[in-house]
Order: structure tokens, then sequence, then C-alpha cells
């Protein structure tokens, strides 16, 4: 089915407390659709606030990045479930991805694992032991997702083509690392504009401080999905 271009968005809500995420929601009102609560905010009452989200109409990506033992992963994924996420990340490791697979049975809950965290080039994967820079380690947990029938991944936008053309149209790929034209990157250091990624074959994408710490929020998520609009049209048209 096709994505319409508002849900293509996710706004990240990566904010202290659920008071300062309601006031977002409220200053982003219908331009926004989609939201992301990650572990801050969960560890704040955020999973409640994702619950009363999804009761209202909106879709809600918990980014808890789960790994552990797999039947933990398990009764996790079955708590999401529950809460009425539309998305959850797992770690990108088969025995994680199995676990939550199975947990989730036929829910709608779309499982999504993660490649490796936008944070980390070569040089820091490298420090942590992994044999593989940033690119390979992403392919190799893409094609290892895809033969567990993972519904997405979480990757940067700066593998997505290479990716998209490994895992072909059905899985969905969500990029954080969005930023806007002369913005700095904070933490990040895999990024790319909005219109690129979408250029490059991603579905979603996670906006976080570009919007959440703009004067008007509002008003800089329908410049970003304004750039989504575009790239879908010239896509549309190629």
């Amino acid at each position: 089915m096709p994505i319409p271009n508002r849900d293509r968005l996710i706004v990240a809500l990566d904010v202290p407390s659920v008071e300062a995420a309601e006031g977002l929601v409220h200053r982003l009102g219908d331009a926004v659709g989609f939201y992301k609560i990650g572990l801050e905010l969960a560890f704040a009452g955020g999973l409640g606030l994702a619950e009363r989200l999804s009761g209202a109409g909106h879709k809600v990506f918990l980014d808890l990045k789960l790994h552990d033992i797999p039947n933990t992963v398990a009764g996790a994924t079955a708590q999401v479930v529950r809460i009425g996420a539309s998305f959850l990340t797992v770690h990108g490791y088969p025995q994680t991805m199995r676990a939550a697979m199975e947990a989730k049975r036929d829910a709608p809950l779309r499982i999504l694992a993660v490649t490796a965290l936008t944070s980390a080039d070569n040089n820091d994967l490298g420090e942590a032991g992994y044999r593989f820079g940033a690119a390979e380690l992403v392919a190799h947990r893409a094609a290892q997702a895809q033969a567990l029938g993972v519904d997405g991944l979480v990757l940067s936008p700066m593998e997505v083509g290479a990716v998209r053309a490994l895992v072909g149209p059905a899985m969905a790929l969500v990029t954080p690392g969005i930023r806007a034209s002369g913005t700095v990157t904070g933490d990040q250091k895999r990024v790319m504009r909005a219109d690129d990624a979408i250029r490059a074959g991603a579905d979603h994408l996670v906006v976080g401080r570009p919007i959440t710490g703009a004067a008007d929020p509002r008003l800089a998520a329908k410049a970003i999905l304004a750039e989504i609009a575009a790239a879908c049209e010239s896509l549309a048209g190629a």
C-alpha cells in the first residue's frame, strides 16, 4: 500500500517529560500524526503517553532497541502489542529479531531491526570490537533480518540506497539522522537531507531536533513534509 506523505515523517519526542511531549504534540497539531518515543521519555512515563496517543488515532514508534535473552524480548514485545504501537525497534541480532517476530504473531505491530546506530562511524565500531565497518555491518544485519521475515530496518540514510537494492521494496526502511540544510548535526555522524533520503529509498524519516528545537515546530515540520512530498513526486514522475 502507498504510504501517505504525512505518515512518512516521524517526529522524535526526545524530551525529558510527558508534559513537554504533550506540549509538542499540541503545538504540532494535525501537521504530524506519527511520533517516536525513545528511552528518555519512556523512563519518564512515556509508555502511558504512547498508549494515549495510539488511542487518539496517532501512530507511535516505540524506539526501545530491545536486546536480551529471547524470553525477555518476547515478553516485552507482547506488552508493546498491548500498548498499540505501530513500530518497535530491536537490535539486529538473530536471536532477538526471531523472538520479537514470534511474539508479535499476527498483531499489526511492525518490528524494526536496528542495524548500526547513526552516532557510530567506522572508528567507533572498531573500538567496540566489530570486524565490519558501518556499511558492511548494516548490509550483514539487513540480510539476516530479511531472512527472518523482519518487517523493516532502522539505518542511516547513508546506507539506504545500498540496502534498498539488497532487500527490495517489501521491507520498511526507517532513517534517523535527518537534518535540514545549514543545521548542526549534533551527535549524529551519518546524516542526510529529507528529500535526498526519500530519493535514496527511505520509507519513513525520524526527525527530532530540527523540529522539536525550532522556534516554530509546526512550521519546521511542514517544511520537511514539503521536502518529502517533492521527493515523492519526483520519484513518481521518474
